[in-house]
């Protein structure tokens, strides 16, 4: 138990952290204290443009603007629960998403200094109706448009004569509510029938870590996901899959959970493949230390490594560097929700990944090992808005051939 609260706290202590819990500080705001502090906030904007010389009417039309556009992600937000497509508390996500539109209500108050109130005042318009369209298809649209993403492995462990092994690679439910999502997860499983599936965790969010309902609702999603040569999983970040609490959310199910072990999956036509499924704590020295340790098994040498193909399952792509010196073939996971949302030319704000951005999303090789990191399915949860963004939800599926 101690051990596991020392994992639990190295997510806690991190920055990205630290700001959702800040963002997060509105959830218990009455909505008259919302409606205050944004009025507040459309003031802050007006006395801005008005310091720096612009007549009071172009002012309070800036502070008005700014205001209406936070009212209408408000809005935004506050319906997405009603219609079933996130159930994120509304107020915190609207805090989160102000801190762009002041930022940028306020730059154009400095060039309005050089442009004139009137293009400065349209270029404000313009610049928050494209935030709040962006809002719109990342909240409503883009959360449901799942993908199919296809990676092909030959490897000199499995004879060639042999049928590829068909693998399915999910991660990251993050489970709120059940909704079109996970059905049209369960749709692609029917119609791909992959010969196993693999999972790579977090399947609460982790605003509902201890809600009864989510709970029930994350066994009756897994109690469905089968596949005719098992399904495995691991479990995500301490802080969202509970050492405590969500291994038992398994008991019952078809679903064989792997925690810092070993299975070998035989299947009907002689091929076989090896499965190391390891708690993520990330920590990355003792989680490299215990993946060093646990690659110390029957049939495994330094080289070539494994007689068989060796898959590495694990939450995080933080221990890509050590699992290409253990010579696995491959390595999946999940974690990075790809950014969830990403900019143009500039890529994902965050990744939640101690490596930064050396593995966001897709396919890395390095030696013999392919990693692939999943952008997952759900949506992060605190204050981080119910947003993808360039970031659609993914599944894999993972061809293994011999060569």
């Amino acid at each position: 138990m101690i051990a596991q609260e020392q994992e639990k706290s190295v997510l806690e202590f991190t920055l990205l952290h630290h700001i959702m819990l800040f963002f997060d500080l509105p959830a218990s705001w009455s909505v008259w204290g919302m409606g205050a502090a944004a009025a507040f906030l459309s003031l802050l904007i007006t006395l801005i443009w008005a310091v720096v010389g612009q007549p009071l009417p172009i002012a309070l039309g800036a502070g008005g603007i700014t205001l209406a556009f936070m009212t209408f992600d408000a809005l935004t937000f506050a319906s997405l629960p009603r219609r079933g497509l996130s159930y994120g508390n509304w107020k915190p996500q609207t805090f989160f998403l102000a801190v762009p539109r002041l930022l940028g209500a306020a730059a154009l108050a400095l060039m309005a200094i050089w442009s004139g109130g009137p293009i400065a005042l349209l270029l404000l318009v313009l610049g928050q109706g494209v935030g709040a369209a962006a809002l719109w298809w990342g909240a409503v649209h883009e959360p449901f448009r799942l993908t199919i993403s296809h990676l092909h492995l030959k490897t000199d462990r499995m004879p060639a004569h042999l049928p590829p092994i068909r693998l399915l690679h999910l991660s990251d439910f993050h489970v709120e509510r059940l909704t079109r999502r996970e059905e049209a997860v369960l749709a692609q499983i029917k119609q791909l029938q992959p010969d196993l599936i693999v999972i790579s965790g977090d399947f609460l969010n982790l605003s509902y870590v201890q809600d009864p309902q989510a709970r029930t609702q994350v066994q009756k999603l897994l109690r469905q996901i089968t596949a005719p040569h098992g399904v495995y999983a691991v479990l995500g970040s301490p802080t969202v899959d509970e050492r405590h609490s969500v291994p038992s959310l398994f008991d019952g199910l078809p679903i064989r959970l792997l925690r810092d072990e070993w299975v070998e999956v035989e299947l009907p036509q002689g091929q076989r493949l090896l499965i190391l499924g390891m708690d993520c704590s990330h920590e990355l020295e003792p989680d490299g230390q215990k993946l060093a340790h646990l690659v110390r098994r029957p049939g495994y040498s330094a080289n070539p490594g494994f007689d068989q193909p060796a898959l590495f399952l694990y939450h995080s792509p933080e221990l890509m560097p050590q699992a290409s010196q253990h010579n696995f073939d491959l390595y999946l996971c999940g974690h990075t929700h790809g950014g969830q949302i990403r900019l143009p030319l500039i890529g994902p704000i965050f990744t939640s990944s101690q490596l930064g951005r050396e593995f966001v999303m897709g396919h890395y090789v390095r030696g013999r090992t392919n990693l692939y990191v999943s952008r997952g399915i759900g949506l992060e949860g605190l204050s981080a808005p119910r947003i993808r963004f360039l970031c659609p939800p993914e599944i894999i599926l993972v061809t293994v051939g011999g060569e």
